[in-house]
């Protein structure tokens, strides 16, 4: 693409940047979350930490149809509930009795979590883990010494016995145990026992410290979502306070770490699988909309797919995952930008890229990306079509960085610009695709 550069002053400070985890995580745009326990079987959301551990008797188990699954969804890495909020661990742990170890399942050898990466790398995913602060059935919750040994060490033998993890996933679910008291978590040691036991691991919750939370569960990042942050603004996982959902929804231009955020959502309206929910699906054009509002919109989806009691997905779950992707790769199959003659000049702060199609071209959607290993820069930008001679806005936004998704009504276009009006560093080549109603 030529480039030509006039008269801009040299920027003041290098930006932020993904490190080489978190842009492996921003590109695998999709992930599956897996919520499976004892609230499988008592048909619960929240468990209260009394249940038998001899509930737990999935007959049908099978971790690889899950991963055979979220491969058919396209997505490149997966998740699972290590351990819920009732404090029942799927695996066998040496620090509490209330885990599989004491279920009839596989005769009390059964290891859920060793199966669940065993079948993600068979399957080519990444696999990721989510351990509970809160437990509702520990005796030493609530006791912060005890409990923080405690937690340390069931995160060791996660991080120590299953190979390279992908991610780990925090929440900040901090209730009563079963002593009647609430816990004080001691972050900055989970955060740095992560780190040395996994160091290629990115960590979510909402305080990152390398992934947030996009401050809801509906499947929607904000507008705009930056991937900067003020690591103060949430100062530790479940804060709560004044510009926290602000943060947490739209990041910052001026942040000065980089923390991109993950948008999490369930197919049902469950975490868990429930028999009753079994026909409240989401339809396909609903998760493509999800696709949408947070891939689309700079972030990450994080999808979850409750297996049932039995041990397997639904097979509607399943259908409905291969047909969200059939659909993205419809959409998303012609780029009829690809041969198209560009040219980009950048002034200051603004920028132009022209692109002269090949044909003319009916469009309506557009994908804009930013070169993240740069940083992210574009803070306001304009597309416009030449119609009839005339040049038409097609869309406007605020800032772009891994992907930002535009849709406007069909237009037929041979030209078009996009004009980056404002940004905070000197702009960067942006990349422009576009698509046509025609696949979609």
């Amino acid at each position: 693409m030529p480039r030509t550069r006039t008269g801009g002053p040299s920027d003041p400070a290098p930006r932020p940047r993904p490190s080489a985890s978190q842009l492996a995580w921003q590109r695998d745009e999709l992930a599956l979350f897996f919520h499976f326990g004892v609230n499988t079987f008592t048909d619960r959301e929240w468990g209260d930490g009394r249940e038998s551990p001899s509930i737990f008797a999935p007959g049908n188990l099978d971790t690889r149809q899950w991963a055979r699954a979220a491969r058919g969804a396209g997505a490149r890495s997966m998740i699972l509930t290590a351990k819920h909020h009732d404090g029942f661990c799927l695996w066998p742990t040496r620090t509490t009795e209330h885990s599989v170890a004491g279920s009839p399942w596989r005769s009390g050898r059964g290891d859920v979590v060793r199966e669940f990466v065993d079948a993600c790398r068979d399957e080519g995913m990444r696999p990721g883990l989510y351990l509970s602060p809160w437990d509702r059935n520990n005796p030493h919750y609530g006791n912060s010494a005890k409990y923080n040994d405690l937690y340390c060490d069931q995160l060791t033998e996660l991080l120590t016995r299953y190979g390279s993890i992908a991610e780990v996933w925090f929440d900040g679910a901090n209730g009563e145990g079963p002593n009647g008291k609430r816990q004080t978590y001691d972050w900055p040691r989970v955060f740095a026992l992560v780190r040395r036991l996994q160091p290629n691991a990115v960590m979510f919750s909402d305080a990152g410290p390398d992934v947030r939370w996009c401050g809801n569960e509906n499947g929607t990042a904000g507008d705009p979502n930056w991937s900067t942050v003020n690591p103060n603004a949430v100062p530790y996982p479940g804060a709560d306070g004044p510009g926290i959902s602000a943060a947490l929804q739209h990041g910052s231009p001026t942040g000065s770490v980089w923390r991109p955020a993950e948008v999490d959502v369930s197919i049902r309206p469950g975490w868990f699988s429930h028999p009753a929910d079994d026909a409240k699906l989401r339809s396909v054009d609903n998760l493509v909309g999800l696709y949408f509002s947070s891939v689309g919109r700079n972030g990450k989806l994080l999808l979850n797919v409750p297996p049932m009691r039995n041990g397997l997905l639904h097979a509607v779950d399943v259908a409905r995952l291969a047909a969200f992707r059939q659909q993205l790769t419809s959409t998303f199959e012609h780029d009829l930008a690809a041969e198209a003659r560009r040219s980009w000049k950048v002034d200051r702060r603004t920028a132009t890229l022209d692109l002269l199609l090949p044909r003319p071209s009916m469009i309506t959607i557009a994908r804009l990306e930013e070169d993240i290993t740069q940083g992210q820069r574009v803070a306001s930008y304009s597309l416009w079509g030449e119609v009839a001679g005339t040049w038409r806005t097609l869309s406007r936004g605020s800032t772009i960085g891994y992907t930002k998704l535009d849709r406007f009504l069909p237009t037929q276009v041979s030209r078009l610009r996009l004009t980056i009006d404002d940004a905070v560093a000197t702009p960067e080549p942006v990349t422009l695709k576009l698509y046509g109603p025609s696949s979609v």
